[in-house]
């Protein structure tokens, strides 16, 4: 059985006990409370008096016990007026007048629903902690020549490990190998994978491309990028939006009142009413309590933009907390990175140009020949295009120049294989004016002639053409920035249908730019994964970083992430603020016209304290599953 299948039961059989566990005390008083409506159903003679009391008081102690014990510690913490506080005047009160099963039945309804919270929000934690997970669990250790595979959580700093071609480092480190070509696109922002060299740091996320490769590491897997991505995400919670910090301020105001309002409503009609009965009344204030509390909108607003961040992180997605889910539902105008954020970040062939006087065949296997003795990004775009390498070609009399490209001899010529500084170097001649450059090139000189050249470019994800369409169709105004040629950068806007589109930026130039969008006074979501992408971000109202291989500097300044580093994924990240916005609202408003309905009947003593059940916990229970549901939505 694999790994993957045994983590998979594992977590399942921890739900399954989560969930028993939550709702054990609402089972158990619930099978006592209907045992005990079919005993007072049936006129038991002996069901009465004491007997009756002990029995609803054995019903209420599992569900209600553990809300009296958080009042008690809220108002040991100096928060008197709580929603446990009220929940449990409400139902104690509900016993002190023999409404015994109406005393049990609000305190079930509001354990259902508080159990139901715990686990939404449970849910959206272990979304979070499984994306995350996406380092290796084992690592290769060199001890004294012999090779161990441990646990990565046991590796020491001076550890010596070793990574195989295709393997990504799980631990920070310095490179002990002579050199090494990693894929850095997200940690660097540029479009090739970078040569790493001895005693050069390496770092948690990086892939190994093409050989064998060995790391001294110098940090823990506790203190690695995804470990601290994990605990920003973790801590969202911490930066509220706007409405849950109303809500919050509100029910502080609120229940007090509501409690004041209570005690008046019991005995204030002693003063104007000729026959006042404190039991008739107190029954009254304990109906306009249950009505009054504020459950549904302290759990259900919370609750609503945690279903958010559970279902964005279900998506790939983390937001760092909620407040980032109201803004990005309110964003005018994306700014975006090209190199790693529209495009793959390495590189592609796209077009052959070869002299016909010339036999192509032969041209791109001699040049195959000649790049295979490089470890060049290049290189693997041409072996990538031409296949494997034909041994049967003699290449001899390498000679590399560095910025240039190389010169050998192949069958007793001699052949240039390089940028067109290697050609003037070397006196070819080619007609400049009718060659249309715009990404790089290979050119290709053969026995003192120009023989065309090869044009290589960082190729566009699969699903930026669609991601620029959806946003565009969102109501929202596209901009690229990037560092990279204007030419290129043109041709990927072009290629994309985006309007606006700026090359040749260095960091401080692309900020220039935002604060020209933000002099508009017009909200902006800036989108990158480098180093260089860093104050951009920063500036940015919502800062979005591509966290596949981003770089430490951008996902910690970042707002948003976006694991899998697919630009489509940004339009999904609107949808889900704009829908957990929705969600917040419809069950603000849900909330306080049910109530308002509610108290205006009981005013006319119409409602009892069963419809003062359904007000507050009913109330609150339809607001959670509305919450809860964003969780299972596509988008």
């Amino acid at each position: 059985m694999s790994k993957a299948c045994c983590n998979t039961q594992i977590y399942s059989h921890k739900t399954q006990l989560k969930f028993l566990k939550s709702f054990l005390p609402a089972i158990v008083s619930l099978l006592i409370l209907i045992v005990g409506s079919i005993l007072n159903s049936s006129d038991q003679s002996w069901f009465k008096g004491w007997i009756k009391f002990a029995y609803y008081i054995v019903a209420y102690i599992p569900v209600g016990f553990p809300v009296i014990k958080e009042a008690w510690e809220s108002i040991k913490k100096g928060q008197f007026f709580s929603e446990f506080l009220l929940m449990s005047i409400a139902t104690l009160g509900a016993f002190a007048i023999g409404e015994y099963p109406e005393g049990v039945t609000v305190m079930l309804f509001y354990s259902v629903g508080e159990a139901l919270q715990d686990l939404a929000v449970s849910k959206a934690k272990n979304n979070i902690k499984s994306l995350l997970d996406q380092r290796p669990d084992s690592v290769t250790v060199v001890e004294k020549e012999n090779l161990h595979v441990i646990p990565a959580k046991e590796v020491k700093a001076g550890s010596i490990i070793q990574l195989k071609p295709g393997e990504k480092l799980a631990l920070d480190g310095q490179l002990l190998s002579e050199k090494a070509l990693l894929d850095t696109s997200s940690l660097t922002g540029e479009s090739a994978p970078q040569i790493k060299y001895k005693l050069d740091s390496v770092f948690a996320g990086m892939i190994n491309l093409n050989t064998v490769i060995q790391v001294c590491v110098t940090s823990t897997y506790d203190h690695t990028k995804l470990s601290k991505i994990l605990e920003l995400v973790q801590s969202a919670t911490s930066k509220k939006a706007p409405t849950e910090l109303f809500i919050r301020k509100f029910a502080k105001i609120y229940t007090p009142m509501v409690v004041f309002l209570a005690i008046s409503i019991c005995f204030l009609p002693i003063f104007f009413t000729s026959d006042y009965q404190f039991k008739e009344w107190l029954y009254k204030a304990l109906i306009f309590l249950v009505i009054s509390c504020p459950c549904a909108l302290v759990i259900s607003i919370p609750l609503g933009y945690f279903g958010g961040i559970g279902a964005a992180s279900r998506h790939g997605i983390l937001f760092k907390g909620s407040s980032y889910l109201d803004k990005i539902a309110g964003i005018q105008n994306i700014v975006l990175d090209k190199t790693g954020t529209i495009t793959e970040g390495s590189f592609k062939v796209q077009e052959v140009n070869i002299n016909p006087k010339f036999n192509l065949s032969k041209i791109i296997q001699y040049v195959n020949a000649i790049e295979n003795l490089s470890t060049h990004p290049i290189a693997t775009a041409i072996k990538e295009y031409a296949g494997e390498v034909n041994m049967g070609i003699s290449v001899q009399k390498v000679e590399e120049f560095p910025g240039m490209g190389i010169k050998a001899e192949i069958e007793e010529a001699e052949i240039l294989v390089g940028n067109f500084k290697l050609l003037d170097k070397f006196n070819i001649y080619y007609d400049a004016e009718n060659l249309n450059l715009r990404n790089t090139i290979i050119a290709i000189a053969y026995k003192n002639e120009f023989v065309g050249y090869i044009s290589i470019s960082d190729q566009i994800k699969a699903d930026a053409a669609q991601t620029i369409k959806e946003l565009i169709h969102l109501g929202i105004k596209v901009t690229m920035l990037s560092g990279d040629k204007s030419s290129v950068v043109k041709e990927v806007a072009n290629a994309l249908n985006i309007e606006e589109a700026y090359g040749n930026l260095y960091p401080e130039e692309k900020v220039k730019k935002l604060e020209e969008i933000i002099n508009f006074k017009e909200s902006v979501a800036f989108v990158g994964d480098g180093v260089n992408d860093a104050p951009a971000l920063a500036l940015s109202d919502v800062g979005i970083a591509m966290g596949g291989l981003g770089s430490d500097a951008a996902i910690e300044i970042a707002d948003v992430v976006i694991q899998d580093d697919k630009p489509s994924k940004i339009p999904v990240a609107i949808k889900i603020g704009k829908k957990t916005k929705q969600i917040v609202w419809q069950n603000i408003i849900l909330a306080f016209t049910i109530k308002i309905a509610v108290l205006i009947l009981g005013a006319g003593g119409f409602a009892n304290m069963w419809e003062a059940i359904f007000a507050d916990v009913g109330v609150a229970l339809l607001a959670i599953a509305n919450a809860i549901r964003i969780q299972r939505m596509n988008f």
